[in-house]
């Protein structure tokens, strides 16, 4: 996240809402305020920082922590086999029961998408 430093939630903002908090003594709505968030997510950043200290108020990234519908490796190994025995997509599809566009989708990530 590219956002100038004077944004409401940045990370040096989100300290200082946490300082005011647990040093200053500020209750969490007055803090809240004064950042320009609500008080839900300022009891937010306040279990973050609970829970990991200052570096849990950094920017994460939007990465996902899993991926519920992933392809097994050995799916993954075999539509690249049956691919460098020079079969289509489409067959291939058909030979594992895969829908087209999942073995499209995996040769273009290997780098096989067009023989």
């Amino acid at each position: 996240m590219n956002a100038h430093k004077n944004a409401r939630l940045t990370p040096y903002s989100r300290e200082l809402m946490i300082e005011r908090i647990r040093k200053q003594g500020w209750p969490v709505r007055q803090a809240a305020q004064a950042a320009g968030v609500s008080e839900r997510t300022a009891y937010k950043w306040l279990a973050r920082y609970r829970g990991g200290g200052a570096a849990a108020l950094q920017n994460a990234r939007p990465v996902p922590r899993r991926a519920a519908h992933r392809l097994p490796q050995s799916q993954i190994a075999a539509i690249e086999s049956l691919r460098r025995q020079r079969l289509p997509g489409p067959k291939i599809a058909a030979r594992l029961g895969l829908p087209r566009s999942t073995v499209g989708a995996v040769l273009r990530r290997l780098g096989l998408g067009r023989l």
